[in-house]
């Protein structure tokens, strides 16, 4: 008998180093070649680490939270042969879903120096596993982990993602119709639980990067709002002439094209700022991320150069990176370089928010949900579709009087959105 030791791969370009958020094996467990093991997430996306050979975990170097370095010592095998020390190429080590942006700051690096304590069941995938000569269902680490908390075996689950991907609706189809519900509590009962959740992965990322913008950027929110009666007359009218190959057009495609037409005529708010260095960077370029929650947690995809695209271009790529964005293959560079963003919780949206800068950014536009009240138009109420936009700013840079001029140029532009449509 011999030993193998997988060491944490090159993960990426100047990536030293990244958490480990997911094991799916623990100590004294069968794995068999190419079954994936461990789950790490770098400052974008989360890795599937695979084991290149067969036989049973004998170590595991690290418990989920921590910090592991490129090339420490993350598992070993007990495995028929001499043995050997292997470092699994970045080749085989393919981003499994997208995640928040990097945080300034990374938690300290632990490398195991010597064997660790055995990882609780707890940390582990439920045991015992089907026979190792199974195939290994196709799913993102996030599906994985929802269908260990269950206790379900995701290969009584058929697949209905591409080339059988397992997705996030089929576990939930097959908790609602195939496992069998426990019987309710009868009457009224004492609640004395409580547990306490680590925070990992995307989680962790958000908390750092919410902390990060709240703490460095003083913010200053106005709201107005905004009568786009008008505007949904225009959508219903285009969404009823659009061609089989065009996307259904909602709100936000407008809200894009509003955007790129006032940050022309204010700059500063179409930027970046590097607060240590005190410099602010114009962006020419209007890189509009799109605040989208996921299975995982808010991810900011980005719609590159919206100010080269028109409304059914700007519609297509959002519902694109969107759909990338929850199935977990959004690319590291379709999650980075926003300049400007957009924070909208549909018909969940409220009626005022306080939506916080994406960080280095120094303007978000938040919006809120449409609601029909009546208005009055110098002689009589009548009935509008009306919305707050809720946007945020950073004070160092953005005056008051300025986000103010910027939200009634948005709200002047909604209204009337013929305006969105003439050039120069």
């Amino acid at each position: 008998m011999g030993e193998f030791t997988i060491k944490m791969p090159d993960v990426g370009e100047g990536v030293a180093e990244a958490e480990l958020v997911e094991w799916l094996v623990k100590v004294g467990d069968p794995v068999r070649e190419d079954m994936t093991v461990a789950a790490v997430m770098t400052d974008k996306a989360t890795v599937e680490i695979p084991t290149p050979v067969s036989g049973t975990v004998i170590w595991l170097g690290g418990e989920i939270g921590d910090t592991i370095a490129v090339r420490a010592p993350l598992i070993r095998i007990e495995t028929e042969g001499d043995g050997d020390e292997i470092a699994v190429p970045q080749s085989v080590a393919e981003p499994a879903k997208a995640e928040e942006q990097k945080p300034e700051h990374a938690a300290p690096i632990r490398t195991p120096e010597k064997p660790a304590t055995p990882v609780p069941s707890t940390m582990a995938a439920p045991s015992p596993r089907p026979s190792p000569e199974m195939d290994k269902p196709l799913a993102s680490p996030s599906v994985r982990l929802l269908a260990r908390d269950s206790g379900i075996d995701l290969r009584q689950i058929r697949g209905t993602g591409p080339a059988g991907r397992i997705l996030r609706e089929d576990v939930e189809q097959f908790l609602a119709h195939g496992k069998e519900a426990p019987p309710a509590q009868q009457g009224l009962a004492k609640r004395t639980s409580k547990e306490e959740i680590k925070l990992t992965g995307l989680r962790r990322r958000i908390a750092e990067k919410m902390t990060l913008s709240t703490s460095r950027i003083p913010h200053i929110t106005y709201v107005e709002e905004v009568d786009v009666t008008a505007l949904e007359e225009l959508r219903a009218t285009m969404n009823g002439a659009r061609k089989a190959d065009q996307p259904k057009l909602t709100l936000l495609p407008f809200l894009m094209r509003t955007m790129v037409k006032a940050v022309s005529e204010q700059p500063d708010l179409n930027a970046t700022f590097d607060d240590d260095a005190g410099v602010l960077t114009r962006s020419g370029a209007v890189h509009v991320g799109i605040a989208t929650q996921t299975p995982s947690g808010l991810t900011v995809p980005v719609v590159r150069h919206a100010e080269a695209r028109s409304i059914w271009d700007c519609a297509a790529e959002m519902n694109r990176l969107a759909e990338a964005a929850r199935s977990g293959t959004a690319t590291r560079d379709e999650l980075t370089g926003s300049t400007i963003t957009i924070s909208s919780l549909g018909a969940l949206g409220g009626i005022v928010s306080t939506p916080v800068i994406n960080h280095p950014e120094v303007a978000i536009v938040g919006v809120n949900k449409i609601a029909t009240r009546p208005v009055w138009d110098g002689a009589q109420f009548v009935p509008r579709k009306m919305m707050n936009l809720s946007s945020s700013f950073d004070h160092r840079i953005i005056d008051g009087f300025d986000a103010a001029t910027f939200v009634q140029r948005l709200r002047t532009l909604l209204e009337t959105p013929a305006l969105i449509f003439i050039e120069g």
